[in-house]
């Protein structure tokens, strides 16, 4: 069994007085139906689950008035058996986006207070909620969010600590590699010698729950690439299913190509490679649904190299990732797995350590960002990191980083101070850049910096 972060978040959430329903939002397949229905059976003394996706005529519960009163009455008729005990009965809504009458109603059960309400939701940024489409009303869906009366979170797949704690990695060796990131001191032999093979099987797994347990059981490589094309085919099936009629065929294109762009020496995403003579008029929108479902993150170019980066960010300049490597891996040809393993790849392989490290930020919760200019400079990913911006350089192996040296050279134009590079080393130090091995990718994120604003003497300013 899988262990997995939100596992704590849960229990959190049921442990605050004031908890509002929870929306746990995230890719298809990523473990949110599993996780609730583990939780709520081992936390609650009834459990009630409807699936909108495979059960559409529980819809019918949500119907008229939205009621807590009326809506527990609807779902009694409609599931024999069930039982509604005060403060003792979780409702778990999955896929909820199929049903916008039942996303409303969470605030009815917010302001009811009896019952414990947990939704997923696989496909919430594409099924209309909060979106403007051509012909249809601006406020459309707009009405079903109960803002205010429910906790919205993001779930992943399993990042690369969690693929770890499914290795049996023990939790005092994460918490040594922890702790000499933390003191830049160098990884015990033994442990960055396994840490490093850890990585290259995390990269051709990914994190999907469904290929990760077959590796677990299997190890074998066939059957994991298999998996992955499963799902794959899952999500395209989405596509069709979900999509306005008029995007189908171009998500289709957008998510094929992102292995020929981030084939480029210049990875920036271009119309052009998802179809000869693309624009961003035919494009722009399917690249947004893959981004709404979760699938692939943009990067995005800055104008400088300063916080806040999103403020710097260049709307129509990025570089498009898949949100888990094993998603990318999937896409790729059959043996690239066996090829990672052996060190046989050549250049292609930067482009897969990139998304690695994309895979690494997505999941601790940060957006990308990076740094390119038309001279040829360019920093593969922007950070905030110990309060400040941060350069990662991501190398397969080892290398030199020539354009993190001009930056951090030239501290009156750039104004960056320290600079991180990953690759095949060891912990250590050289002037501003902290070399780190690839896997202690999971570990840059910045620290909450816990500051007391000062008191005001604000009568001051009265008049």
């Amino acid at each position: 069994m899988l262990r997995r972060k939100i596992e704590t978040y849960l229990s959190e959430w049921k442990q605050a007085e004031d908890r509002k329903p929870l929306v746990i939002k995230g890719v298809r397949q990523c473990g949110k139906t599993f996780i609730v229905k583990k939780f709520a059976k081992e936390n609650y003394q009834n459990v009630v689950y409807m699936n909108f996706l495979l059960e559409p005529d529980k819809k019918s519960a949500f119907t008229g008035n939205l009621d807590v009163d009326t809506i527990i009455l609807n779902l009694s008729a409609l599931i024999p058996g069930a039982r509604f005990i005060n403060g003792k009965t979780c409702i778990i809504l999955d896929e909820i986006q199929e049903c916008k009458e039942a996303r409303t109603a969470l605030k009815s059960f917010k302001l009811d207070k009896r019952f414990d309400v947990i939704a997923t939701g696989s496909l919430l940024g594409v099924k209309g909620y909060g979106k403007h489409k051509k012909g249809k009303k601006e406020d459309e869906g707009v009405d079903s969010i109960p803002v205010g009366y429910e906790t919205i979170v993001d779930m992943y797949p399993l990042d690369f600590e969690e693929f770890l704690w499914a290795n049996g990695v023990a939790t005092k060796v994460i918490d040594t590699v922890r702790l000499c990131f933390e003191n830049e001191s160098a990884v015990p032999d033994g442990i960055h010698k396994a840490m490093m093979e850890l990585l290259y099987r995390y990269v051709i797994v990914g994190g999907l729950p469904e290929v990760v347990n077959c590796f677990i059981e299997t190890k074998n490589i066939d059957l994991i690439y298999q998996t992955q094309r499963t799902l794959l085919a899952e999500y395209e099936e989405d596509m069709v299913k979900y999509a306005d009629d008029t995007d189908k065929p171009h998500i289709r294109e957008c998510f094929e190509s992102i292995p020929k762009q981030l084939a480029k020496e210049n990875k920036k995403f271009q119309y052009s490679v998802v179809r000869k003579g693309g624009r961003a008029s035919q494009f722009k929108g399917s690249l947004q649904w893959l981004e709404d479902a979760g699938v692939v993150e943009r990067c995005y170019n800055t104008t400088t190299t300063e916080l806040p980066l999103s403020g710097n960010a260049i709307e129509d300049c990025f570089k498009v990732y898949t949100t888990d490597i094993g998603i990318l891996m999937g896409m790729l040809d059959y043996g690239t797995q066996a090829d990672i393993l052996k060190g046989n790849l050549l250049g292609y392989k930067g482009a897969i350590f990139e998304n690695l490290m994309a895979d690494f930020l997505c999941k601790s919760g940060q957006k990308l960002y990076y740094f390119h200019k038309d001279s040829g400079l360019e920093i593969d990913f922007l950070v905030r990191f110990n309060g400040e911006c941060m350069l990662i350089e991501v190398k397969s192996k080892t290398g030199k980083a020539k354009s993190m040296t001009t930056v951090l050279k030239n501290k009156d134009v750039y104004h960056v101070n320290n600079a991180i590079k990953l690759g095949q080393y060891n912990v250590g130090r050289q002037g501003e850049v902290l070399t780190i091995p690839l896997y202690m990718g999971f570990l840059i994120k910045d620290k909450l910096q816990k500051s007391i604003i000062p008191d005001v003497d604000f009568s001051l300013l009265l008049i």
